[in-house]
C-alpha cells in the first residue's frame, strides 16, 4: 500500500505520451472516483488518479481529440500476507465522450512504478535492519568486554591488587581488542567478504577496535568512529 500510495500521488500517468516532446504525462491529480469508470461493488479498496485536458495519448486505441485519461487501481486480499493488485487505464474525449481503452502499456507502467517502488522500500528495510544488527552485535562486544572488565576490577579489589596492578590489567585487556594494520592500502570492507565494496584504503599501522570476530574477518571500529571488516592476515597485534 505504501508503494501503491507513492505511484498514485507522483502526478504522473506512466507508459503514454502526449506530445513527443513531453514523455511523461504530468499533471495527474488522485480522485475519490470517476465517472469515466463503472462504480466498484466488489470486495478491495479502489483508488483512482486522472489527468484532464489530455490530446490524443499514445497507446490508447484510435485516439482522438481532447479529454481525460482515468487510471483505476483495486487492491484485494488473497490472504494473511498477500494481495492482489488490479489496474485499469482509458482515455475518454471531452466532446464526443468516446471512450478508448489502453493497448496495455499504461497498465503495464503502473504496475512497473509501484514494483520498483516497492523494490526500494524493501532494500532501505533490509539496510535499515541490516544497520540495527551490527549496531546491536558491536553492542554486545562492547557490553562483554566490559563485563570482562568489570569482573577483572571486582577479582582485583578481592585480592587487594594495587592500583598500578588494577591499571595494568585494564590496559592488557584494552590491547587484546586492538590491532593494527600491517602494510598500506589494506582495505576496509562493507562486508565480510573478498567481492564486497571497499570503504576505505588504510595506512599502515593504522589503530582499529575488533568488534566482531569471525575465523576469517574482524569487524573493527575506526578510532573515528567507522566500522567495516578487515581480514584477520591484514592486522597484527600493537607492540
Amino acid at each position: 500500500m505504501e508503494a501503491l500510495q507513492e505511484v498514485l500521488h507522483d502526478q504522473t500517468i506512466h507508459g503514454t505520451v502526449i506530445y513527443d516532446k513531453q514523455p511523461v504525462v504530468t499533471g495527474a491529480t488522485v480522485v475519490d472516483s470517476t465517472p469515466l469508470f463503472e462504480p466498484w461493488n466488489q470486495p478491495g479498496k479502489v483508488f483512482y488518479k486522472i489527468r484532464k485536458d489530455a490530446i490524443a495519448p499514445r497507446h490508447f486505441l484510435e485516439t482522438a481529440d481532447q479529454g481525460t485519461i482515468a487510471v483505476r487501481y483495486i487492491v484485494t486480499s488473497i490472504g494473511q500476507e498477500r494481495v492482489r493488485l488490479h489496474i485499469d487505464a482509458i482515455y475518454v474525449e471531452n466532446t464526443h465522450r468516446t471512450p478508448h481503452i489502453s493497448d496495455g502499456t499504461v497498465e503495464a507502467s503502473e504496475a512497473k512504478a509501484i514494483e520498483d517502488r516497492l523494490h526500494a522500500i524493501q532494500t532501505t528495510e533490509q539496510e535499515n535492519l541490516e544497520a540495527i544488527r551490527r549496531r546491536e552485535s558491536a553492542d554486545l562486544v562492547k557490553a562483554t568486554e566490559l563485563k570482562q572488565r568489570e569482573d577483572e576490577k571486582a577479582l582485583l579489589a578481592a585480592a587487594q591488587s594495587s592500583a598500578q596492578d588494577l591499571e595494568q590489567q585494564i590496559k592488557t585487556l584494552q590491547h587484546d581488542v586492538e590491532r593494527r594494520v600491517k602494510a598500506p592500502g589494506v582495505e576496509l570492507k562493507a562486508a565480510p567478504f573478498h567481492s564486497s565494496a571497499s570503504i576505505a584504503a588504510l595506512a599502515a599501522y593504522t589503530e582499529v577496535i575488533v568488534v566482531i570476530v569471525t575465523p576469517h574477518w574482524y569487524g573493527v571500529e575506526l578510532h573515528n568512529g567507522q566500522h567495516g571488516w578487515i581480514h584477520v592476515d591484514n592486522l597484527e597485534p600493537l607492540p
